[in-house]
């Protein structure tokens, strides 16, 4: 099982999905910027809220693996199983799958900076305003 670094990490969405990559965003508040990702390389198995709250990772069930891994034809490398609050009645339940799992941790504004400090980064989405 993983650690998250030290944080307020209440508030989780998806920064970006495509075949290569599950990134998923976390902060205090998700207004201007979040702080921690979890980038989840060559996902093969995805099924989470597009936005969550307070999430509780844990180790997954045995039934999770075994569906998975008949899902996609072997165990995979990464699975990650979480219950967080995404605005129902009952917690959601979210599980990945990927090849490899990297936490990541800085500044990743939202909205359009010039004066970026080292190690700050912009949101894959945002451009200049002339854009």
């Amino acid at each position: 099982m993983f650690q998250l670094p030290e944080g307020s990490w209440w508030d989780w969405d998806v920064v970006e999905w495509n075949a290569g990559r599950v990134r998923l965003g976390a902060g205090s508040d998700l207004s201007y910027h979040h702080g921690l990702e979890l980038v989840f390389g060559d996902p093969v198995f995805v099924m989470c809220p597009a936005v969550f709250h307070d999430p509780a990772f844990r180790e997954p069930k045995p039934d999770e693996v075994r569906s998975v891994s008949r899902q996609v034809g072997e165990t995979p490398a990464v699975l990650v199983a979480f219950e967080a609050d995404a605005g129902g009645p009952e917690p959601a339940s979210g599980l990945i799958a990927a090849g490899r799992l990297e936490v990541v941790q800085g500044v990743v504004f939202r909205y359009w900076r010039e004066d970026l400090a080292p190690g700050e980064r912009l949101a894959p989405w945002v451009r200049p305003p002339d854009a």
